[in-house]
């Protein structure tokens, strides 16, 4: 298991870079359900939001026939993937088309969010060992 951190300034690539390195992991095997295996934290929910929706649009682009011939605007996400998972375009297609079907049914398992959900769903977890109500709330001032 690896740590990255990217950083770099606005309009650079990352989210590109992020969804790819996403991709890259979830689509390494076989196994449609490796998502589950991905925590991917923003700063923002608006961030986190499109994260997921670009996550959600090239799996639908790279399931489609004709996607992983590389003629769909995901050009260089497609050549990209090809490349260092170094599989064939239709083992590509496959994959991406059952990831897909995995997340959109288990969707709560789609781990993609902010900072702050995160720590909640920890401390959350945690609550009883932390001698917190099991039902606390948070309160934004």
């Amino acid at each position: 298991m690896s740590f990255t951190v990217y950083k770099s300034s606005a309009g650079s690539g990352k989210t590109f870079t992020l969804v790819k390195e996403y991709l890259k992991i979830a689509l390494s095997s076989d196994d449609a359900r490796n998502f589950r295996h991905i925590l991917a934290i923003t700063f923002t929910n608006k961030a986190s939001a499109d994260m997921k929706a670009r996550i959600i649009s090239a799996l639908k682009d790279l399931s489609e026939p004709d996607s992983v011939k590389i003629s769909t605007s995901n050009k260089t996400l497609v050549e990209v993937l090809l490349k260092e998972l170094d599989i064939p375009a239709h083992v590509l297609q496959n994959r991406a088309e059952k990831t897909l079907v995995s997340i959109l049914h288990h969707y709560s398992d789609f781990a993609i969010g902010t900072i702050d959900s995160f720590v909640h769903r920890v401390v959350r977890t945690f609550a009883h060992d932390l001698h917190l109500p099991v039902n606390f709330e948070i309160e934004l001032d």
